[in-house]
């Protein structure tokens, strides 16, 4: 196994130096499914559980099986084998009551969003989001908007991907959950999107292909193009946090990459 994986390193630091990406193995992790980094905080979820790095190794967080995870300024949520929403509360994921939801991000200014099982986009407003304790009900908010993937940034508004792999690019208030109109961010098509804390975005195409939004700035907050990032193998799920870019191959092997 050492020896295979030596091998995709070869491969994978001869496909991203050109692009001045370099690449290492992540701390070791069998069968990652989905991986999300914030606020120097790391975790991802293999097949049935989530885990926490530390340091150089992973601590599974919980015997519940997620289907999905997230830290951001929201703390940790995540979403059970049974579409139920968690929240991480002092050593424990505790239950919630509401929406049946297939996907949150916790990387807003301290709202969480998400998609329900029903493919609608929907917000958590931060008081709710911070103060909740469980267990309880949670108000989502509708954002009038179909999505199968949503993530949102303190400082670069949300982002989400719909089920015909389109982008979409709105302003949602953390307080109210009322958005912008909804842009459409044309020009690849993916089936997932991630922001990080500092505005920062990147995806994964449908071809399996890294890429990252170029030219986000004030003016243009929804950037002004692509820009793909060459990896050496097909990816699933990509997470950027305080300069490092974390990408999950479709086989579950993990690397960290810098610029």
């Amino acid at each position: 196994m050492k020896g295979v994986v030596a091998f995709l390193l070869v491969l994978c630091y001869l496909a991203i130096g050109v692009a001045a990406w370099t690449c290492t193995e992540a701390p070791r992790l069998n069968n990652v499914q989905q991986i999300d980094a914030g606020l120097g905080k790391v975790i991802a979820r293999d097949q049935n559980y989530p885990y926490f790095l530390a340091g150089s190794s992973w601590y599974r967080l919980s015997t519940i099986r997620l289907k999905h995870v997230s830290v951001g300024p929201a703390g940790i949520w995540g979403v059970g084998s049974n579409n139920l929403v968690y929240k991480y509360i002092a050593g424990n994921f505790q239950q919630s009551r509401g929406l049946s939801m297939l996907q949150v991000d916790a990387g807003g200014n301290d709202q969480v969003v998400g998609v329900n099982n029903g493919w609608g986009a929907y917000c958590l407003r931060s008081a709710s989001a911070l103060a909740y304790s469980g267990p309880s009900s949670l108000s989502w908010t509708y954002l009038s908007r179909s999505m199968k993937y949503f993530s949102c940034s303190p400082h670069n508004g949300c982002w989400g991907v719909d089920r015909s792999y389109r982008v979409y690019y709105a302003q949602v208030n953390p307080s109210t959950c009322s958005s912008s109109a909804w842009r459409i961010v044309s020009g690849r098509s993916l089936q997932m999107i991630e922001v990080g804390t500092d505005g920062k975005v990147f995806g994964v195409s449908t071809t399996g292909q890294v890429v990252q939004r170029a030219g986000i700035s004030s003016r243009y907050p929804y950037g002004t193009s692509w820009v793909t990032i060459p990896m050496c193998m097909r990816m699933r799920h990509v997470s950027y946090d305080l300069g490092k870019l974390w990408v999950v191959s479709q086989s579950g092997f993990v690397m960290q990459c810098t610029h």
